[in-house]
């Protein structure tokens, strides 16, 4: 039995001009129509098994969240029947269901009972989701007080330690700082591998090929493509491509002249997870540049960019290290180096002086996903240091869409022969 079947449902909403054009149609006992529908789905039909993993991908305004609402009984369809075998958790607007006078632990509690949990079970519960939402004494304080980023906290832990048999994902991840991202995506990717059905909405597509068993592309309520996860996706970012190549078309051109130049001390450090070091030294700031100098805001697959970071010490360093750790979208360290590691020995580093470090790197074509770059200082060598300051993900830039599918995390730089011998020796064995 699938745990979720939809049948040629459909979903419209009323628009009206005016207010006073729903007044008039009440006062007509609808005999006259004031409104015009919108049809945010039409006619969807698809299938998801127990245990499997379904992405939907689209534009804003596809169908997505209707789709996700209907599925959690948020919302009814307008036409067609939908049928959810299975206890449901919904990733939609996270925290919506929290009341804002009640404690953090009080909601928790309450979203329990209304799953149908006893107080005992959510005794054994609450450890793991204070533990995973990590917002220490605020848990025990009114959620009006918290901050967007708690909220989404309590929320995230909340839903996934309540024992789902079906999760619904609707781009709850695209919230929050990177690190929680990361740890949410683990989390996902560890109830897939229990058997958790999952219905994921997200514009990663990085994400969507990590997760997808099978894929359902939407446009304005209709259904473009369903099937294996790769061959939706490539369908749908081959018709983005042909969309942006139309806009680029009519866009106007713009002037090389507000070319400006890079700073040779970077000063900027656009985000901070996490920060530690014993201080004797402090990164001032990390920037990625193109071979020409401008700073970008994508990374190209199979180009060379260039990391310039800049540090200042604190107390005089003997033997300074300066690097930085490369990882991808779920937090996984995916590649990294510094300059003892490259064969490059700073030379000692006084107190109050700052260098500046470029780092030129030849990247593969790797997946479409987000990927960030940890700057780190440090005082000694590649086998004993002491860390002096380490920034998690100070930059996350996306890599944009290869022309060709990468398999797997990255694409080798090969050669292909046919019907060649390797060398000489190999013809005389």
């Amino acid at each position: 039995m699938p745990a979720v079947e939809f049948a040629q449902v459909s979903k419209s909403y009323s628009i009206y001009a005016s207010s006073g054009d729903r007044l008039k149609e009440l006062a007509t006992f609808q005999r006259r129509q004031f409104h015009t529908d919108y049809w945010a789905l039409r006619d969807v039909s698809f299938e998801v098994e127990a245990g499997a993993t379904f992405c939907i991908v689209g534009e804003n305004g596809s169908g997505k969240s209707t789709l996700l609402q209907i599925c959690a009984g948020i919302l009814q369809p307008t036409a067609g029947q939908v049928k959810v075998n299975g206890r449901v958790a919904a990733l939609l607007e996270l925290g919506s269901g929290f009341d804002p006078e009640f404690s953090g632990r009080d909601n928790v509690y309450l979203n329990g009972a209304i799953l149908g949990l006893s107080t005992k079970e959510m005794d054994r519960r609450f450890p793991q989701i204070e533990a995973f939402a990590e917002i220490g004494e605020f848990i025990r304080q009114p959620v009006k007080t918290y901050s967007s980023g708690m909220v989404v906290r309590l929320a995230f832990a909340v839903a996934i330690h309540l024992d789902p048999e079906i999760l619904l994902v609707d781009e709850a991840l695209s919230v929050g700082d990177i690190y929680f991202r990361q740890r949410c995506m683990r989390k996902v990717h560890e109830l897939r591998s229990r058997g958790i059905t999952i219905l994921f909405v997200s514009h990663s597509t990085g994400d969507v090929k990590a997760l997808g068993d099978r894929a359902m592309w939407l446009e304005r309520g209709r259904v473009m493509a369903i099937g294996k996860t790769d061959l939706v996706v490539a369908q749908y970012m081959a018709a983005m491509a042909a969309k942006d190549d139309r806009y680029r078309d009519h866009a106007p051109v713009t002037s090389a002249a507000a070319y400006k130049p890079p700073p040779e001390i970077v000063e900027e450090i656009p985000n901070i997870d996490h920060r530690f070091g014993d201080g004797r030294a402090e990164i001032l700031g990390i920037a990625v540049f193109d071979e020409s100098g401008r700073k970008i805001t994508e990374l190209q697959p199979s180009s060379t960019v260039v990391v310039r970071i800049s540090a200042r010490a604190k107390a005089n360093l003997d033997r300074p290290i300066i690097g930085f750790m490369f990882r991808n979208h779920l937090g996984v360290d995916f590649a990294g180096t510094n300059t003892e590691r490259e064969g490059y020995s700073l030379p000692p580093l006084p107190a109050g002086e700052v260098c500046t470090v470029d780092f030129y790197i030849e990247l593969p074509a790797l997946y479409a996903a987000s990927f960030s770059f940890s700057p780190a200082i440090a005082d000694g060598t590649l086998e004993h240091y002491s860390m002096c300051d380490w920034i998690d993900n100070a930059v996350v830039l996306q890599m944009a869409r290869s022309g060709a599918p990468i398999y797997g995390q990255f694409h080798f730089p090969c050669r292909v022969e046919i019907n060649s011998k390797i060398s000489a020796g190999a013809a005389a064995l």
